[in-house]
């Protein structure tokens, strides 16, 4: 019993707490469950991604729903986001294969810290809505096949990007662009974990205990959302993303620092004339 409660109150504990941000800020919830995973159920980082990426599953769902019942979700807006993100998503995980991050990485550190402060010093409005004309259409399935590269490449689920940009560049509130993530990050989220259970990456009863305890939670985040303030909400979503940038800024010095010293290694192991 005791070893049974090892493995599953770390999975419950991190579900409950990726769940409340998911539902508050509209983000799916990895950027705080991978690492919860590594620390608390032992788990290396690949295992953490995938599991997390089941959870966010039944957590969007569930949190979408709430938003949908109040009226704060953009469907339209939510199918062109998700079909650009389902189409990016590949194509992240190849450039992850094959290109150098190190320079993309860091601009892309840098594009999130700049809607950070955007966040914590100008307000969202609340209540916004969504022009209906070809660029902005056109500019969502953007916004969503970005949103998809940066997922494959950078392991972030999509709302810390999805959220602030609808906000500041569509025109949408805070509550809508919230409830639009969400449900446009279930597709990406659903086709990732079919292809990560096909591959044999990932054990989907762990996925589902986090996912389960995430969708819980999630409700209580969603009710959060509507309780807090817009300018507050915005603050705090602002110190999440400052979150997002210490943890990505670390994952980039490290990942620089393996590399040097794997070339530093296999200069050492070169038969020197």
């Amino acid at each position: 019993m005791g070893r049974v409660a090892r493995v599953i109150l770390p999975l419950l504990a991190t579900g409950l707490v990726g769940g409340l941000l998911s539902g508050m800020f509209g983000v799916g919830g990895g950027i705080v469950m991978v690492p919860m995973l590594m620390w608390w159920a032992r788990m290396d980082q690949r295992r953490a991604s995938t599991t997390s990426l089941v959870a966010i599953v039944p957590s969007a769902i569930v949190g979408s729903i709430g938003y949908g019942i109040n009226g704060e979700i953009d469907y339209l807006a939510a199918g062109l986001i998700a079909l650009g993100a389902v189409v990016g998503a590949p194509i992240g995980s190849w450039l992850l294969r094959t290109l150098p991050l190190g320079w993309l990485r860091w601009l892309f550190i840098g594009g999130l810290l700049i809607i950070a402060v955007r966040l914590i010093l100008v307000a969202p409005e609340r209540g916004g809505s969504l022009d209906v004309e070809v660029l902005p259409l056109l500019g969502l399935v953007l916004l969503g096949f970005l949103m998809g590269i940066a997922s494959g490449m950078f392991g972030i689920g999509g709302g810390v990007i999805a959220v602030p940009v609808l906000i500041a560049l569509f025109g949408l509130g805070d509550l809508v662009a919230k409830g639009t993530s969400l449900l446009a990050m279930i597709p990406t989220a659903l086709s990732g974990t079919v292809a990560n259970v096909r591959a044999g990456m990932v054990d989907v009863r762990q996925g589902l205990i986090v996912g389960i305890a995430a969708a819980v939670a999630s409700l209580g985040g969603v009710a959060l959302a509507f309780l807090v303030p817009p300018q507050v909400a915005g603050v705090l979503f602002g110190i999440l993303l400052l979150a997002v940038v210490v943890q990505l800024s670390v994952r980039a010095i490290r990942a620089q620092r393996a590399a040097k010293a794997a070339a530093a290694a296999a200069d050492d192991a070169t038969p020197k004339d």
